[in-house]
């Protein structure tokens, strides 16, 4: 099953405050290789809720498949997602 959020959603979900990024997002990450997530870092309590319902929380593990047209393919507990660059800007791997 793969979703995405709109970007319009986003933008409106990032516009009230500003979020500073880490470095080691899963927007920097490799292709299939697989991360456990950190944190969730974002002031949206919208943007976080939507991640935890597709599984992504602290201590679950990630794998980034790849990248197409600005959509991160990702995999959560064996199921497969498209999500935005923002989304992954906010889920901070180790």
């Amino acid at each position: 099953m793969v979703m995405t959020m709109g970007s319009t959603l986003l933008k409106n979900l990032f516009k009230k405050k500003e979020i500073k990024y880490s470095s080691n997002t899963l927007a920097n990450a490799s292709f299939n290789k697989t991360y456990e997530i950190k944190e969730i870092r974002t002031s949206q309590e919208a943007l976080e809720d939507f991640l935890f319902t597709l599984g992504c929380y602290k201590g679950e593990k990630i794998t980034l498949i790849n990248i197409l047209s600005d959509n991160y393919v990702i995999v959560v507990k064996d199921a497969r997602y498209s999500i935005d660059e923002a989304l992954a800007k906010a889920i901070i791997i180790k």
